[in-house]
């Protein structure tokens, strides 16, 4: 791990990398076992990074090594008021550290998140400061981070930074796990409430996925994060501002096409009723696999 961890980061060569007809505004792709740049497109631009954020939140949230099984209490104050997404987490709802965490990377809840910076040892001032902590021993220089949700514009880095986070992330057993669920049944006040992964690759036939991450706000555009493995090869991606969920799939499809050697990229701008059949045909085989044993967490 420490010699992946070095290896990514190595100072990022746009002259080693393919820069293709990608849609997503930054684009990033590292080999794992090697640092090599498989393909860059604007990996140091300076942009809003929507719920990537939340792969930071739950690092330092398990770092802190609080009781898992402790309840959280959703509280008014975890209610977005920036963006006013919706979420299907109640006020007043008493839910275990463990699957407030699930609900805050699997679906991206964001009432889900904020309740885990408000309840981390010594509150919300406690929390940005352990968050600023690790993003300077990670070495992500163009990185600030004010808040656990990604609401806010102001939280935002670059691929090349958010390549660092992937693998430090993928590190945590916990957060592999979790991001890799294609769904999972949450209670919720007494009642088994069934929750899924934002990210519809996940559990999708031919995909390989070790890590994953979705984002959007309107300033962010759609973004993604994933370690995946393909024709043998281990590789991280970073996706940021895609202008609609089908580029950014597109994007990944392509990602993995070169991966495999198929040089030729799936179109950026396909039409998407294209994109449409080739998401049906994937779904349909993650929607054949069972929910994954939760027990595993006892």
């Amino acid at each position: 791990m420490k010699k992946l961890f070095a290896a990514v980061l190595l100072t990022i060569s746009a002259a080693a990398a393919v820069a293709g007809p990608y849609g997503s505004q930054s684009v990033l792709v590292v080999e794992d076992d090697t640092g090599k740049v498989l393909i860059e497109k604007n990996a140091n631009a300076i942009v809003p990074i929507a719920s990537l954020t939340k792969l930071m939140t739950a690092m330092v949230v398990l770092d802190a090594k609080q009781d898992m099984s402790a309840p959280i209490y959703i509280e008014q104050v975890d209610v977005d008021m920036l963006k006013h997404s919706t979420s299907r987490v109640p006020v007043g709802a008493a839910i275990s550290r463990q699957d407030v965490l699930q609900l805050a990377l699997m679906s991206s809840d964001n009432r889900a998140a904020a309740s885990l910076g408000r309840t981390y040892p010594g509150g919300t001032p406690a929390f940005k400061a352990a968050v600023n902590a690790k993003i300077a021993a990670l070495g992500m220089t163009q990185t600030k981070i004010e808040e656990p949700t990604g609401l806010s514009p102001n939280n935002k880095s670059t691929a090349s930074d958010l390549v660092k986070m992937a693998v430090a992330a993928s590190a945590y057993p916990e957060i592999a796990r979790i991001t890799t669920d294609s769904k999972d049944i949450i209670n919720i006040n007494g009642r088994g409430v069934e929750y899924h992964n934002t990210n519809r690759l996940v559990g999708a036939k031919g995909w390989d996925i070790g890590l994953s991450k979705t984002g959007y706000t309107e300033e962010a555009g759609r973004c993604l994060i994933m370690r995946i493995k393909a024709a043998g090869k281990n590789a991280t991606l970073v996706l940021l501002n895609a202008k609609a969920s089908s580029v950014r799939v597109v994007d990944a499809l392509s990602i993995r096409r070169f991966m495999t050697g198929d040089a030729a990229p799936v179109l950026a701008r396909a039409h998407p009723r294209a994109e449409a059949r080739i998401m049906k045909a994937s779904m349909r085989s993650r929607d054949a696999k069972t929910v994954k044993a939760r027990h595993r967490r006892a």
